[in-house]
């Protein structure tokens, strides 16, 4: 499987879009560094006649000419919580939301993912706030709630600045069982304070949650500063101040700046033992799925 954001040509049926990246990337798992995060199986057992032929291995029975079924573990059932950044600076690159786009098709993978291992989800979307919280359930009418809503955030239009460490403590207040917490955001907030980003997260550490981030970056200009050689206004969409300047005189600069606070970033995870993916809106989505899985296996 290697989808990126820029082969779909539209997001109409999401819930088939989640189904072809999941079903893709578990078929592929044997062929990529994440083989053996098809975490069920657990070995083959003789066909009894009369069973369900679901989980016959064709395969062995082609080499052997005996039907074996494949055995599964039973399964520790695992709470999710994904929290989806839906503000301003989401929505960019403008006109086609780019950061918003991939974030939300992520999220609904996952979500198709989990509630196809029987594990628990919830949605949270926010900005400054928590806009929309769903309870954790693992049923499929859930699943389609949560897919419908993450729909529904492709055509709304983002008029909030970002509270990210607010919202993560008003999160680890509300969580009262041990969950993985994955968030898709481009950790911008209001103060671009990490400390204050961190005391938060650390708040959820603190409630025995696990963390997942996915740093969610349009890779080429909000890190590269890549943009052609001419005067350009560069609007703040969260703040809507704007500069004229042409991109050679502060490139340097800028990546400078840029590539301090994003180590600052990932250091600090690492010194929170806090999981964090650099999620460019340019990758195939391979990526983001098997982050899910390591992390999963991880907490068993």
């Amino acid at each position: 499987m290697d989808i990126r954001l820029a082969d779909i040509k539209q997001f109409e049926n999401l819930d088939l879009l989640a189904k072809q990246l999941v079903e893709g990337f578990i078929t592929g798992l044997h062929k990529s560094p994440y083989h053996g995060f098809s975490v069920e199986f657990a070995e083959h057992k003789l066909y009894n006649f009369g069973e369900s032929t679901r989980h016959v291995d064709w395969k062995v029975y082609a080499r052997t000419d005996r039907l074996y079924t494949k055995q599964f573990e039973e399964e520790t059932n695992l709470r999710a919580q994904i929290l989806l950044d839906v503000s301003n600076s989401m929505h960019y690159p403008k006109p086609h939301n780019e950061k918003l786009k991939f974030s939300v098709l992520c999220a609904a993978a996952l979500a198709y993912l989990l509630t196809s291992q029987r594990d628990a989800v919830g949605l949270t979307t926010f900005s400054d706030k928590i806009l929309y919280q769903s309870p954790l359930k693992t049923t499929k009418s859930h699943l389609s709630q949560l897919l419908t809503h993450l729909r529904e955030q492709l055509n709304a239009e983002g008029d909030n600045a970002t509270d990210v460490s607010g919202v993560l403590h008003q999160i680890a207040q509300k969580i009262h069982r041990r969950s993985l917490v994955i968030i898709f955001s481009d950790m911008f907030q209001k103060t671009n304070d990490l400390d204050e980003i961190f005391k938060a997260l650390q708040h959820l550490k603190h409630n025995k949650h696990e963390i997942l981030i996915f740093h969610v970056t349009d890779h080429a200009t909000e890190l590269e500063f890549e943009f052609e050689d001419r005067p350009h206004r560069f609007i703040d969409l969260e703040t809507q101040q704007s500069v004229k300047l042409n991109p050679r005189d502060i490139k340097e600069a800028y990546k400078d700046r840029m590539e301090a606070l994003y180590q600052e970033l990932k250091l600090k995870c690492g010194s929170y033992k806090i999981d964090m993916i650099e999620a460019n809106v340019s990758d195939s989505f391979e990526k983001i799925l098997g982050a899910y899985l390591i992390k999963r296996k991880r907490m068993r």
